[in-house]
Order: structure tokens, then C-alpha cells, then sequence
């Protein structure tokens, strides 16, 4: 039998939206009159900091929409952990999502692509960020390839569970269920996608898609196989149930792979690095108290369809960084895209309630 881990605080309490959103708020505040600040400081004029504003409002917005199938992923994983180990995702991993992912990652990228070291990449970018953007950009081919791959993976092993019982497409995923029993059966789909869209590529730019994505499709695997290890050790030591620190690994790694996409094109709003990392970050802190409040309230339990819904939207962004590739996409057509198939998922779980009920009464 499997052991129910509690929800965070003991369980819903009855709080407000607006509980939930306390810190996503402060942190809001803090971060639009640090933008305005910055602005300040760049142009020396109301407009060039009213503008600076308008960008770090545009970029959480972005964020949020691009990384609210994350929160529900996040909330489906979390469920399952252990309190403590919640608790230090919710911390911890914050502080790493946001000063990892929307600093340091950007960094590094400048770093190896330019072979230069961590304190000249931001020197670089605070001088020149135009150069920045562009190594950013040309990063952008392994980047999307890796990304891609990981969360192509995420999705399909939501779908190819032979326990999994609860469909909402139900000619398909039923179909994938029976199908999950076959060994590797999602690893040889990733593959045909990579083999795919690597053939469409010519020259080093196919080679560079291909490595990065085997990479990617590796280091899904890789976290696998050591959050099994790590949770097992766990158990033997504490008696205690999965979901420690092997779940905590997997988190910020789909994390990160979330972060990818928003991160390269927030350069496409604006070129300087502190601008994207006050709105990306302010986004992040709305992911994580929608996490929070997923998790507390039993949403994914109510809403039977709201999983699934986040996980054709992870596998469609997948396809999109795939697509990337190719040609240019806007970051507003995958995060409306996302955020449509989570609000048709809602709308199917409502709509199952309702009949629930009338057949009950």
C-alpha cells in the first residue's frame, strides 16, 4: 500500500488566492522598483524607466504562462514527497530556479560558448549586451535540442503507465497504457523525434542537435535511475517512503528544462541580463505559490484531467523547442498554447464533476 505523504501545513485551510500569492506580491514590488531603478540608471529618463517596467512586466507574464504546466508537474511530484523534503523545494528550490536558472545559467552559457570566465561574462554583459544576446542566441540550437528531449520524456512517461487507469483522450491514451509495457517504448519514440528533426538539419548544426539531445535524452535517465538509488537509500535508512532527495534532483532538473525556452527568448523583449532576470524571476515566485496552493488544496485531485492537460502541453512544447530548431516561434504562441490545452483539460474535469454529480443525485 502506498504511504499518502500529507499535504504542506497539515492540509487545505481554507485560504485565499490572494494567502497563496503574499510573497509572489512582495517580491513583485520589490522587483518592479529595482526594474525602475535600473532604468533610471540606463537612460537617465522617465520613459527609457517606465519602459525598463513595462519589459519586466511582460517577462513574469511570460514566465508565468510558459511555466504554469511546470507548477502542475511540480504539484504532481510534490504530492508524493515527504513534508520536509516539500519544504526544502519550496525553498531551496526557489532560491536555485531563480539565481541558478535566470542568472548563473545565462552566464555559463556566455561562458563556454565565448571560452571566457564567469566574472568577464558579466562584464560582458553589463557592457555589451548586444554581444551577449548574441552568443545567447547562437546557444540556442543545443540548448533547445537538450530541453526538448528532457521534457519529451517527461510527457511521455506520464502517458506510458500501464497502472495509469485515468484517461481524458481516451482512444490514445489507452492505447499508450497497453502499450507501456513494452521496455523503452517512450526511449524509441524521443528517438524517432531526434532522428527526425536532426535529418532536417545540415552539416554541424545536425551534429550539434543530435549530441545535445542524446545528452538530454542521458541526463533524463541519469536522474532516473539516481533518484531511485538516492530515494531507496532513504528508505533502508529511515524507514521512510520515496520521495526525498532523488524526487528533489528530478524537480530542478525539469525545472530547468522548463527554464530553457523562456530564458533564451526573453532576449527577444530586451538584451540586458538584470532586466530579464527581475522579470523571470518574479515569474518564478507566482510558479512557485501556485505550486503551493496545487498541492495544499488537492487540485490535481479534483480536477482529474488538469494532469493530463499539463503534460500534452510539456510534450507540445517539446515538439515546439524541436521545431526551433528550423524557424523562429514566438514565446507567446507556445505559452498560449500550453496554457490553452491546461484550460481545455479544466474545462473536460468540470464538465466530468458535473455528471458525476447528476448521476449520483
Amino acid at each position: 500500500m502506498t504511504q499518502q505523504t500529507p499535504p504542506l501545513g497539515g492540509g487545505a485551510s481554507g485560504r485565499s488566492i490572494l494567502s497563496y500569492m503574499k510573497w509572489a506580491l512582495v517580491v513583485t514590488v520589490l522587483g518592479l522598483v529595482l526594474g525602475a531603478a535600473l532604468g533610471w540608471q540606463t537612460t537617465g529618463t522617465f520613459g527609457g524607466m517606465m519602459s525598463i517596467l513595462f519589459i519586466c512586466a511582460v517577462l513574469a507574464v511570460l514566465e508565468i504562462s510558459l511555466s504554469f504546466d511546470n507548477a502542475i508537474v511540480n504539484a504532481n511530484k510534490l504530492k508524493e514527497m515527504r513534508p520536509e523534503w516539500q519544504h526544502r523545494f519550496l525553498t531551496w528550490g526557489i532560491l536555485i530556479a531563480v539565481f541558478g536558472m535566470r542568472i548563473v545559467f545565462p552566464l555559463l552559457i556566455v561562458v563556454v560558448a565565448a571560452g571566457i570566465g564567469p566574472w568577464q561574462a558579466l562584464v560582458l554583459a553589463a557592457s555589451q549586451p548586444e554581444e551577449y544576446a548574441r552568443i545567447m542566441h547562437d546557444a540556442h540550437l543545443p540548448i533547445a535540442a537538450f530541453g526538448g528531449t528532457f521534457l519529451m520524456m517527461v510527457g511521455l512517461s506520464f502517458f506510458f503507465d500501464h497502472e495509469k487507469d485515468v484517461h481524458w483522450v481516451h482512444w490514445l491514451e489507452r492505447h499508450m497504457a497497453k502499450y507501456a509495457t513494452i521496455r523503452g517504448v517512450e526511449v524509441a519514440v524521443v528517438l524517432m523525434f531526434v532522428i527526425g528533426f536532426s535529418r532536417l538539419l545540415e552539416g554541424t548544426e545536425r551534429t550539434v542537435f543530435f549530441s545535445a539531445a542524446i545528452w538530454g535524452l542521458m541526463t533524463f535517465l541519469l536522474v532516473e535511475v539516481l533518484g531511485g538509488l538516492l530515494d531507496s537509500t532513504q528508505e533502508t535508512l529511515h524507514g521512510a517512503a520515496r520521495g526525498g532527495l532523488g524526487a528533489f534532483l528530478y524537480l530542478e532538473v525539469l525545472d530547468a528544462s522548463f527554464s530553457f525556452d523562456g530564458v533564451i527568448g526573453a532576449f527577444a523583449l530586451s538584451q540586458n541580463l538584470f532586466v530579464i532576470a527581475i522579470g523571470l524571476g518574479i515569474g518564478a515566485m507566482y510558479v512557485r505559490s501556485m505550486t503551493i496552493m496545487l498541492v495544499e488544496n488537492g487540485t490535481l485531485a479534483e480536477y482529474r484531467f488538469l494532469e493530463h492537460g499539463a503534460f500534452y502541453a510539456i510534450i507540445a512544447l517539446s515538439v515546439v523547442m524541436f521545431a526551433q530548431s528550423l524557424v523562429h516561434i514566438p514565446e507567446v504562441i507556445t505559452g498560449l498554447g500550453g496554457a490553452a490545452l491546461i484550460g481545455v483539460s479544466l474545462w473536460s474535469s468540470i464538465r466530468w464533476n458535473r455528471a458525476e454529480a447528476l448521476h449520483a443525485s
